[in-house]
């Protein structure tokens, strides 16, 4: 067995025994394996070992045991989840593949279940911090990774994900960095260390940097995008225009003539066979959905269903389109659950933001929840050409905003928002360092 298997081996196993006494601990490991994928830096019994299934199981044991737990939190946003669940799995039974989707299925149920734990398991800021250094520094890994890399090589090759993970393609890593810059500027606000800050800055830089060596498209305009909202949503403008400015001369400098060659294609897609492919798998979706209450199904941007639906038959081509994925896969019910989680999200963010961006006890949570905003953004500009409407970063960042609006009184169980955000915040202002 390699070394790296054993690492891994070692990191999950001895850490499985804190789980029972602090549960939340389960929650850092299966955040850590959900979005770093370490298994799959390794070439051998690590690879394709269940680390996930184990964690969860073990999460799920303590969580039963453990009377350090919250209660549900049924709001507007939970619900509509638990709707959609129940309507994914009702498209699974009419699917046009069967087999396929009863496998993609499998994936996506066991992801909101470990989201609805995150909620209840998840016990106070310090933790909800502690969750977010988790996400930022197995993303990180990849961004900072990525940047050096096209640093290093000129921006000759692609910066791509883990292999046979959510985030695998170069598309796909491109929006999961791009995603990720907005949590580690929230980090950043938040450091009082210099070489802390310093740090997270060079991260920040070094992922921007990432998502545009992977060469996609789409990861162009949701950076374009994303910083334009960072700047605007964050405090200290300046120093965001500073990072902006030499992230933008780094790229200017080292990416070569092709890959502005292939960013260029933007403008005329009518050009380009991939962008008249994803095109023509948009209108299957569509035409999918009007014709099937309940879409296709997982999966189901297979041949067969172009030949049917496709207004160019013999074009087949992955939608590329979390929008469009959703429309064709869960019919256009299913596509309005979805879409409504991420509009009460980024109400429910806009709630906390004018509850506490003038309270000095409760600033962080105004920042967390401006850069939850802004990785949206990212998500939703980026997502319109890339594929990940089942990737488990954007109903994560739903729960660490509900949890934001828990523990600083803006939401709290079995009262209104109204009354809420006049609550006091039942935490300890010795809580803000971790």
């Amino acid at each position: 067995m390699a070394l790296r298997d054993l690492v891994v081996f070692g990191i999950v196993f001895l850490a499985l025994p804190f789980v029972f006494k602090r549960p939340w601990v389960g929650i850092l490991l299966w955040t850590w394996l959900a979005y770093m994928n370490p298994h799959r830096q390794a070439w051998g019994a690590a690879y394709d070992f269940p680390f996930s299934m184990i964690v969860g199981l073990v999460t799920i044991a303590a969580f039963v045991l453990t009377r350090d737990k919250n209660k549900m939190l049924w709001t507007r946003e939970t619900v509509t989840l638990v709707i959609f669940i129940v309507w994914m799995f009702i498209t699974s039974q009419f699917a046009f593949y069967p087999e396929l989707a009863a496998l993609q299925w499998n994936k996506v149920w066991k992801i909101h279940l470990m989201i609805f734990l995150v909620l209840m398991l998840i016990q106070n800021k310090q933790q909800l911090n502690w969750m977010v250094w988790v996400i930022v520094l197995s993303l990180g890994y990849y961004g900072v990774k990525g940047g050096i890399f096209t640093i290093m090589h000129g921006g000759q090759f692609r910066v791509q994900g883990p292999a046979d993970t959510f985030i695998g393609g170069n598309n796909e890593m491109a929006l999961a960095l791009v995603m990720l810059v907005p949590l580690i500027r929230y980090l950043h606000l938040q450091a009082t260390r210099g070489w802390e800050r310093l740090g997270l800055a060079a991260a920040m830089v070094l992922t921007g940097v990432a998502a545009i060596g992977s060469q996609s498209r789409g990861a162009l305009v949701a950076m374009a995008l994303m910083g334009l909202f960072l700047i605007l949503k964050s405090r200290k403008r300046f120093t965001m225009l500073i990072y902006g400015a030499i992230g933008v001369a780094l790229v200017a400098s080292i990416m070569p003539q092709e890959w502005r060659d292939r960013m260029n294609t933007i403008e005329t897609y009518q050009e380009d066979n991939s962008a008249l492919g994803r095109i023509n798998a948009w209108h299957t979706a569509f035409n999918v959905a009007k014709s099937r209450i309940t879409g296709g199904g997982y999966e189901m941007f297979q041949p067969p269903v172009f030949r049917q639906y496709a207004p160019e038959p013999f074009r087949v081509h992955d939608v590329h389109s979390i929008y469009f994925e959703q429309i064709g896969e869960q019919g256009f019910i299913g596509f309005g659950l979805w879409l409504s989680l991420g509009i009460f999200t980024w109400l429910r963010a806009r709630q906390v933001i004018r509850a506490c961006k003038d309270d000095p006890e409760r600033k962080w949570a105004a920042d967390l929840a401006a850069m939850i905003q802004v990785s949206m953004v990212g998500y939703a500009s980026g997502g319109a050409f890339l594929g990940l409407s089942y990737w488990d970063l954007p109903y994560h960042l739903m729960a660490t905003m509900l949890l934001t609006a828990r523990f600083t009184g803006v939401l709290e169980p079995n009262k209104t928002p109204a009354r809420a955000v006049q609550a006091k915040p039942h935490w300890s202002p010795h809580a803000n360092r971790i």
